[in-house]
């Protein structure tokens, strides 16, 4: 019943600005500077794609994924 996502920070690709925490409705990350973005709260993940479509170095993905009463 419902959806949950999934939250990933391609490290390589990401430059460490804290774009998608700064936009991140649900405050998903933690961010301190210098460093990659930590995924800290992804059940909190509403599937907004503000992080996704924020950041400047494409490192970010959410991907949908159905809750295993769905099945």
């Amino acid at each position: 019943m419902g959806r949950k996502f999934t939250v990933s920070i391609k490290s390589k690709w990401c430059k460490k600005c804290g774009i998608c925490a700064a936009f991140c409705p649900r405050k998903v990350f933690t961010f301190k500077a210098g460093n990659v973005p930590e995924i800290t709260s992804e059940e909190q993940c509403i599937g907004c794609n503000q992080c996704v479509d924020r950041c400047p170095d494409f490192a970010v993905t959410v991907r949908g994924k159905k809750n295993e009463s769905d099945s």
